[in-house]
């Protein structure tokens, strides 16, 4: 039975943690926003709309909850900032009901199950139906990966809090999945190393959820992509199996790796509930420069020489253009333009790590003095103390903060070829000409471009004007629609963008070998025409 499914899959991923039901991020667009998570044992009811979130509706009168419904589709809107995605409801879906209620509090006890909703509906249960269900972790995704679309179960894993180990010779971690990113990177920064990401949302973000959306984040440029880090994964599947991948091994060439499935398949395949990843040694000496260039193409040379130049000890190179430093300086508390005088088009911050701090800053000194007899560097500064530091990478982070304080923001993750990377921002300005801020902003290093365009209120003649032009010219570069932030709900149709119709069948196929009746995710990651 559908229930009897669902419970032995809600029963077997152990502690489930309270989330909210709402549709949308929780939080601000500033990914950095924390907030408390309660580790109840708990999953989520959302009574059926009978309607598309954000799709159209019938005339003939207002469906219950059609309010909220039109709420949810303005914070849709307002928080991913694309073109809204119209879906169906699958009718293969089982409608939650009363007995299934029943059903799981029998299994994960009263306390266990949570409904945003008094009552429950009474109607009598389809017993060769099935039921959906959403993993949920910390919620600070951007494309609505993880909320539900219509009456799924939240599955929620706060609850899974717990360190199983941590190897302090070969920097081995071991934890469940719903572990907040910033407490463990605290508690390895405590046995001398880091975690091999950082995020701006780390203090809400889950190491599970960052797997299964294989996050990239500041560190990418030194450390890679979580593909190379994780070493094991103990995932759930649709079935309630417990696929055991939990190793800690540094090599094993025995068959497939099957946990390159699971990294950045954003729950849809299984959910993952531990995880094992080998953590850097945190070394002793780090510097940070904020530098100013005065057109796009010293940038790129600029990253060039810094990887010829520093090597081994560089870690970051984000670039940002004069209009995310002006909008920080307007509205992220507490910043200040280290050159302040400055009238250049581009900032660049290099951050090193090494194991020297005088050979490693002697080294970064000299970089930067050829860097400006080389005309590449019109001005810069390094931070002479963690207060310059921090404040250097406030003004980087906080640009995403900034934008939602102006208004209306349209966010897009794209991954373009360093050479064309900035051309999207300048096409992006004629297009849109003085109806909106256009700000390009991202990880240089890694060819990660993130676009925000900033206006006053959200506009569909805007949005027109944005998409699919946005799309159509980074599949042109053979670039990414999604660097690090997932397809979710708002790009999953979008996908064809980025992948052949070949590569789009094949991942459609190995979610039917999993998921053969689609429960986990549902409407997220790949089209409903090919499911």
């Amino acid at each position: 039975m559908a229930r009897r499914e669902a419970a032995r899959l809600l029963h077997r991923l152990g502690p489930l943690a309270v989330e909210s039901p709402t549709r949308g991020m929780p939080h601000s667009q500033h990914e950095s926003t924390n907030r408390i998570v309660n580790s109840c044992r708990r999953f989520h009811w959302i009574p059926s709309l009978q309607r598309p979130l954000c799709g159209p509706t019938t005339s003939g009168g207002i469906y219950e909850g059609q309010s909220s419904a039109n709420k949810a589709c303005e914070v849709q809107k307002r928080t991913f900032g694309s073109a809204a995605t119209h879906i169906q409801r699958n009718p293969a879906y089982s409608e939650l009901n009363s007995d299934d209620v029943s059903y799981f509090k029998s299994v994960l006890g009263e306390n266990g199950v949570v409904q945003d909703e008094d009552r429950v509906m009474s109607c009598k249960c389809r017993l060769d139906g099935r039921l959906a269900v959403v993993p949920q972790g910390g919620n600070t995704g951007l494309v609505g990966g993880s909320v539900p679309v219509y009456d799924e179960v939240i599955v929620g894993l706060a609850g899974m809090d717990k360190i199983i180990s941590f190897d302090n010779v070969n920097g081995i971690l071991t934890s469940e999945a719903g572990c907040v990113l910033e407490n463990l990177s605290k508690l390895v920064e405590n046995e001398g190393f880091i975690m091999p990401l950082d995020l701006g949302a780390k203090g809400s973000c889950h190491i599970g959820g960052n797997i299964s959306t294989n996050a990239g984040g500041l560190r990418f440029i030194r450390y890679g992509s979580l593909h190379g880090s994780v070493l094991g994964l103990e995932v759930v599947l649709a079935d309630g199996t417990i696929l055991d991948m939990l190793t800690t091994l540094r090599k094993d060439n025995t068959g497939y790796d099957l946990k390159h499935l699971f990294i950045g398949s954003e729950g849809s395949l299984g959910v993952v509930t531990k995880i094992s990843v080998l953590t850097p040694a945190k070394l002793p000496s780090t510097n940070v420069a904020f530098l100013s260039c005065n057109d796009y193409k010293s940038c790129q040379k600029l990253l060039l020489a810094a990887r010829r130049s520093l090597g081994e000890i560089l870690s970051a190179f984000e670039f940002m253009d004069h209009h995310c430093i002006d909008l920080a300086m307007r509205h992220v508390e507490g910043v200040h333009n280290p050159l302040p005088a400055s009238p250049y088009k581009f900032y660049v911050l290099i951050e090193t790590t090494g194991s020297d701090e005088s050979y490693d800053k002697t080294k970064l000194e000299a970089f930067l003095l050829r860097s400006m007899e080389d005309g590449l560097v019109a001005d810069g500064v390094i931070a002479q103390d963690i207060s310059q530091a921090t404040n250097f990478w406030q003004i980087r982070e906080g640009i995403s903060e900034a934008s939602v304080k102006v208004g209306a923001v349209y966010k897009y993750d794209l991954s373009i070829p360093v050479e064309k990377l900035y051309d999207i921002v300048e096409e992006m300005r004629c297009r849109l000409g003085d109806s909106a801020e256009v700000l390009g902003y991202g990880h240089l290093g890694d060819g990660n471009l993130h676009l925000n365009i900033v206006s006053s209120k959200y506009d569909d003649n805007t949005l027109g004007r944005i998409e699919p032009f946005v799309y159509e010219w980074t599949s042109a570069q053979r670039g990414s629609i999604s660097a690090e932030h997932g397809l979710g709900l708002m790009k999953a149709e979008k996908i064809h963008y980025s992948k052949s119709p070949e590569a789009v069948q094949l991942m459609a196929s190995i979610k039917k070998l999993l998921d053969p009746n689609s429960i986990l995710n549902p409407y997220k990651v790949l089209p409903q025409s090919v499911l």
